[in-house]
């Protein structure tokens, strides 16, 4: 049974790479108050440079998500906090007389400024984005409801990066091995909306580990399982 307890922190490891968006992604912003002509279903932007960004709970919920999927026991999805144990303690998880911190702590994904750059040198649909134009067909009346969707287009490439709080070094071996699973999972699903229609296709580059807080731990082994 998994200890509930917070335990003492023996250090952190910092797991840095890229995302790359294989087709079209969209992950919502707010379209309140838009200008007639605008897009209907605009992506999120970072509000200081307009750039569009990867939400760190995006990620996060979907690695999540995806892993409990895998390892529910039983047909239905269970509730949060009867998840798995690893999935427990990498993602957090709470109920009536318990909590458990999460080990992994998520950062939000940031466009590279190569990326800027290349999208700037071409013509696009609005800044670093793309618009596509999409119908919905009413079944009954063969009526058509056209709509324009904003993706982050195929090849931009995002700067990613986790924490991971070392707890107990017995484990993490098992905690990584099943991040390694998440991260493949997501690499064959997929990141944002739409993705039954192909959107949101991503893969995760360069994947580097670093010891954080004097940490004394041999990471050349965990770095190449994410390598392999």
């Amino acid at each position: 049974m998994m200890d509930r307890n917070q335990m003492a922190l023996q250090g952190k490891i910092s797991i840095t790479g890229k995302l790359k968006i294989i087709t079209g992604m969209h992950i919502g912003g707010s379209s309140d108050f838009a200008p007639i002509g605008a897009v209907d279903s605009p992506f999120i932007r970072d509000p200081f440079t307009h750039a569009p960004i990867i939400p760190g709970s995006s990620i996060k919920g979907k690695l999540r998500t995806l892993l409990a999927k895998m390892h529910c026991k039983d047909y239905l999805l269970n509730t949060v906090d009867k998840d798995d144990e690893v999935i427990a303690r990498l993602f957090g998880a709470s109920g009536n007389s318990f909590a458990c911190p999460a080990r992994l702590q998520f950062f939000d994904l940031f466009v590279t400024q190569e990326t800027i750059d290349n999208f700037n040198a071409i013509e696009t649909d609005t800044y670093v984005g793309e618009v596509k134009f999409e119908n919905t067909i009413v079944r009954t009346t063969g009526v058509a409801n056209p709509r324009q969707i904003e993706r982050v287009p195929a090849g931009a490439v995002f700067n990613f990066k986790l924490v991971y709080n070392v707890e107990r070094v017995k484990e993490v071996e098992q905690d990584l091995q099943t991040l390694k699973e998440a991260f493949e999972l997501l690499e064959n699903d997929y990141l944002g909306g739409h993705g039954s229609r192909g959107y949101g296709r991503v893969k995760l580059q360069e994947i580097a580990l670093q010891p954080v807080a004097g940490l004394k731990l041999d990471l050349a082994a965990y770095e190449a399982m994410f390598k392999d």
